[in-house]
């Protein structure tokens, strides 16, 4: 019996190399898929270009993240709701069956103002997931105290807001400053609303660190077996910093995350089915 629940590389996962440098990496390395964060880099947002190195690698473009983030808030103009609708349509053109998006910065206040029923309207008339991402207070500490600011409308916390789909981000719960139990709980109450996972490990820093699975303080090993033992139906995507790291170094760090994400999806899914996990086919 092979995994039901694939796992995703995240483009971002090998910046700053490029789309084609994830994707070779995710063949070589036995990945499921790729997910695609919209950047300035042009290949990431050509539906032309993703259908080709999709085919040449023979790997599907699971989902598309849209450009909601701070460092591309000039990319695809100003309007957020265009890159939402614009990322909808590539990833409807690309087959991918998720769009991840950020909840609007609180500045962003005319369009926060209507946010999750926009969203829900869109995800109606359309089809497509859009998968909204657990945040986090943006936290600074002086010699004197720790200051908190809120920098979503209208929230970080997508159990306070009636989504239909939600993306969790493991690094995001460490830096809101979860512990494991309450990470998952998150995962857990969340329910079938959680439609995507981005696989990365924390600690309680203030900085967002998207660390090697295990190599952190939160449940990654735990939410992975809870999925599996739900019959998840969405994807598992691994979304760590390598930008310091050798070539080898990265390579190294994306094996090992995928080895530890297909170790743990498969103990779930083995309890679920009475099917012993050791007994499973290795893939790659």
């Amino acid at each position: 019996m092979t995994p039901a629940i694939p796992v995703g590389l995240s483009t971002s996962s090998v910046y700053p190399g490029g789309v084609g440098e994830t994707f070779a990496l995710a063949k070589q390395l036995g990945y499921d898929g790729v997910e695609v964060m919209v950047l300035r880099d042009p290949d990431s947002q050509d539906e032309r270009r993703l259908r080709e190195l999709s085919d040449a690698h023979e790997l599907p473009v699971l989902s598309i993240h849209a450009p909601t983030l701070l460092l591309t808030q000039g990319v695809w103009g100003n309007d957020p709701w265009d890159k939402v609708d614009r990322a909808t349509e590539l990833a409807h053109d690309v087959g991918a069956g998720v769009v991840v998006l950020h909840p609007p910065f609180r500045w962003q206040r005319s369009y926060a103002e209507h946010f999750v029923g926009a969203v829900a309207e869109r995800e109606r008339l359309d089809g497509m997931r859009l998968a909204v991402e657990n945040m986090f207070p943006w936290r600074a500490r002086s010699k004197k105290r720790e200051r908190t600011m809120q920098a979503y409308l209208p929230g970080w916390d997508p159990l306070e807001h009636d989504y239909r789909s939600v993306t969790l981000d493991l690094s995001h719960t460490a830096t809101a400053g979860m512990d494991a139990d309450a990470a998952l709980a998150m995962a857990d109450e969340l329910g079938d609303r959680l439609a995507h996972l981005h696989l990365a490990d924390g600690t309680a820093s203030f900085m967002d660190e998207h660390l090697v699975p295990g190599q952190g303080e939160q449940p990654c090993a735990d939410v992975l077996h809870m999925l599996g033992a739900r019959g998840f139906d969405g994807a598992v995507v691994v979304e760590v910093n390598t930008r310091k790291m050798s070539a080898v170094g990265r390579r190294a760090a994306l094996a090992d995350s995928l080895t530890f994400a297909r170790e743990h999806l498969a103990a779930g899914e083995a309890s679920r089915t009475g099917a012993p996990a050791e007994d499973w086919p290795e893939e790659g």
